[in-house]
């Protein structure tokens, strides 16, 4: 009986999986919830137990003293002179970033795929949830595909954000002849399908501010077994791209890693617009200025097919990371620069969605995820709080 059950719970999640309809393709409720989900922290004297709790709900005090601590590393501002060189020169702060940790420092996002389960391919998304789907998994993924509630999140540290276009050893001689084409000439019509990789794709995805490769190499070993799909990843530190390039499971046939600086609109990306089918934007927004913020999101957008996805997960505002920054670290309102020069914004939910239904995009999933992270050793206690999206390209 209870294996008549269990094939029908798993027929009815696998039928949603299967669901063609494009926009349905995308939903954020069509996935099973995350291994980190469901540690809920119901007795307060166990909370040394372990490392992490999920779903974290904040006391009144607890947030009147997060504000404090804001207000005070707040008050006095970083001279304009400097900002402007932070500004001007931010991809060489990462650059040495990258030189001193290599890929060292970020660990790989072995939970993407989870989260944003639109990174794949459908059938390939169908091949690899049911092989991961534990029966308690089938059962929310069951529920989720009638409810169409969000499922939780799972909390990742930050990423740079990302400059200017070269080709990489060993690709293919169309990426070559791309790096000789001039933006105007790219903007004013579609590459030649043989003049840009991944041309004969059928499902695109780009990666802005790919770092050193944390999302690249887990979804890159996810479409091994996905032959039609491609990945652009790209960012403006070229030491963290060559560390892309050099790593053991790059695959220049089926992934593209490119300096570009997002802020710069008149660079060329290795693509014609429109035939993006994911765009992800994980921990890069925060690292470039409020005041370009928006302006990328728009452009991005015209690289995305209708029904395109554009992915963001972020730092939230009250995050441990901005409670810790010292007084004369902050550049503008909620916006800090770390000691080795690279910057961090702090975003809320009502941001978020401005910034990307301002766009033209529309919301699909827009959430907080509060965790509270614990070292057990020293017996201290810090907020989490990451910001979550998913914004869809309509017709």
């Amino acid at each position: 009986m209870v294996l008549i059950r269990m094939n029908g719970i798993w027929r009815n999640s696998i039928s949603c999986l299967r669901i063609r309809n494009v926009p349905q393709r995308y939903q954020s409720g069509y996935h099973p919830a995350v291994p980190l989900g469901s540690r809920i922290l119901s007795d307060p004297a166990k909370v040394f137990e372990h490392n992490m709790w999920d779903h974290m709900q904040w006391s009144k005090e607890e947030e009147a003293a997060a504000r404090r601590k804001v207000e005070e590393n707040s008050a006095e501002r970083v001279l304009l002179e400097e900002q402007v060189k932070y500004e001007r020169e931010a991809n060489k702060y990462w650059d040495t970033f990258y030189k001193i940790h290599k890929n060292k420092f970020f660990k790989d996002r072995n939970w993407l795929l989870r989260e944003f389960p639109e990174i794949l391919p459908l059938d390939q998304k169908t091949e690899e949830e049911a092989k991961e789907l534990s029966w308690d998994h089938v059962k929310t993924n069951a529920a989720n595909c009638f409810s169409r509630k969000h499922c939780p999140v799972v909390p990742e540290e930050k990423n740079s954000y990302q400059k200017s276009s070269g080709s990489s050893d060993g690709q293919s001689k169309a990426e070559s002849d791309f790096s000789n084409l001039n933006s105007e000439a790219h903007r004013k019509g579609p590459l030649k399908a043989d003049l840009f990789p991944g041309s004969k794709a059928t499902f695109r995805i780009l990666e802005v501010g790919c770092g050193a490769g944390n999302s690249v190499f887990p979804i890159l070993n996810t479409l091994q077994n996905a032959p039609g799909s491609f990945l652009y990843c790209c960012d403006f530190a070229s030491g963290a791209v060559e560390l892309v390039k050099s790593h053991a499971s790059y695959r220049a046939a089926q992934c593209c890693a490119f300096v570009h600086d997002v802020c710069d609109d008149g660079l060329p990306y290795p693509f014609p617009d429109g035939i993006l089918d994911v765009i992800l934007l994980v921990f890069v927004l925060s690292s470039i200025h409020p005041d370009s913020m928006f302006s990328y999101v728009s452009w991005l957008s015209e690289f995305t097919k209708t029904w395109g996805m554009l992915l963001f997960r972020d730092y939230g505002r009250y995050d441990k990371t901005q409670l810790r920054f010292k007084r004369g670290h902050c550049l503008s309102e909620n916006f800090y620069v770390r000691g080795d020069g690279t910057r961090a914004y702090f975003f809320t939910k009502g941001e978020v969605h401005s910034m990307f239904c301002k766009a033209g995009l529309d919301e699909k999933q827009n959430l907080i995820d509060r965790r509270l992270q614990v070292n057990r050793k020293k017996q201290v206690k810090m907020h989490r709080v990451w910001v979550q999206g998913k914004f869809q390209k309509p017709l």
